[in-house]
This record gives structure tokens, sequence and C-alpha cells, in this order.
């Protein structure tokens, strides 16, 4: 928690509780648990919490558990993205294992590993181009084939790529039907860029993640 809030200060409880995913009164119990720490945080009504200016933690150091955990994590970003994530990937583990002690003997390897897939897998091709563009806030125009073999163009405002049940998933604005849509990135067959240069009026990825999040909790009163 006090690295969340070095990073993003200030941060109400609520966020806090959302990031941690825990209750807000669980956030409450920890800052107290803080203070008594000897970390300087301290609330701002209306605002939230901060760290005094100036404080820092002592150097980074990560047991065994949060090692493997970092090293997966950056492994699976070098295996399933595009090259233009893949490589700066591969050099972090490389001064990520450059900077590691020495390993014992008797220390047991990491049980976690990851496979080296295909990069000729069809979505590995339209990754980076789908990066760019959302990073650019550019419109795209898009053949695409859905789970029934039919062709169909559309233009799109792309807002995220999502990994989720092996697949990588794009979530876009679609000109065509005015709302929301996913794509499966395997699926598309040609990216263009579009003239248009701004975004939809509200269009947003905060929107997009809130009316996901709603669309799938279940309704209120259901079985009653």
């Amino acid at each position: 928690m006090t690295n969340l809030l070095r990073a993003h200060q200030p941060l109400t409880a609520r966020e806090l509780a959302t990031r941690l995913c825990v209750s807000e009164r669980t956030i409450y119990r920890y800052m107290d648990d803080l203070s008594l720490a000897g970390i300087p945080v301290y609330g701002e009504a209306g605002l939230g919490y901060r760290l005094s200016q100036g404080f820092e933690l002592a150097p980074l150091q990560l047991n065994a558990a949060e090692l493997e955990a970092l090293i997966t994590g950056v492994n699976l970003v070098a295996v399933l993205t595009g090259k233009g994530m893949a490589d700066p990937a591969r050099a972090l583990l490389a001064k990520i294992e450059a900077a590691l002690p020495v390993r014992g003997g008797d220390e047991p390897p990491p049980v976690v590993r990851v496979p080296d897939y295909p990069r000729a897998h069809p979505a590995y091709a339209r990754w980076d181009r789908l990066h760019e563009a959302i990073r650019a806030g550019c419109w795209l125009e898009m053949g695409y084939q859905d789970g029934a073999g039919r062709q169909t163009r559309r233009r799109l405002y792309p807002l995220g790529l999502f990994y989720w049940g092996g697949r990588w998933t794009l979530g876009a604005w679609c000109a065509l039907r005015l709302a929301y849509r996913d794509f499966r990135v395997d699926r598309i067959d040609s990216l263009a860029p579009c003239p248009e240069e701004e975004a939809p009026p509200g269009v947003t990825l905060a929107h997009y993640l809130a009316q996901r999040r709603a669309e799938a909790e279940p309704e209120k009163g259901a079985g009653h």
C-alpha cells in the first residue's frame, strides 16, 4: 500500500480498496498499522491519503515468491505480446537476472515455466499495430472473420487489448454498431489507419470497462 501511495498519491480509501481487493474498513485498519510502524501517511479531506513529502522506502527487495511472480509475469509478456513489448520484456528479464545473487547449490529451481509460443501465431502479427493505434488514439479500418466464418469490415476506435481464455481480444468502439464491441485478434484479417483523428464523444477506456463490469454483474434481485 505504501508503494501504491508513492506512485499514485493521493488515493482515496475506496481507490485503495479497489486496487488491493479488500474492503474500505480494511484500508482504514492498514492506515493505522502504517502510522504505528512510523510511515508518515496522512489523509486530506476530499482528496485521499498521501505520504509526507520526501519520504522514501528502503531499496527494493523481493522475497523468493515475489521474484518468481515477477519473472513469470515478464516471461508471459515476452511470449504473448508483439515485438514492440516483447523485446523490452526480454531486456528487463536480463537486467533482473543480472542483479540476482548467485544461486546456491541447494536452492530449488523455479517450478513455474512459460513456454515459448510460436511467433507466427495470427494474433502476434496484429498485436503491435493494435497497440500502437491505441496509444496514438487512431481509428482503424478492419477486415474481420466472425465465429461463423463470415467476412465483415468495421471502422473502429480501439481502446484496449485483453488476454483471457488463452486469446487476445480487442475492446473497441464500433462505428457500424455505434456501441462498444469485442473482437478476437486472431480473427482480424487486415488493418489500416483511418483519417479520423478524434475519439467519439464520451468514448473512453474507463467507460468501456465500467460498461463491461455492469454487464457482468448479476441482476439485482434475481432469484427472489
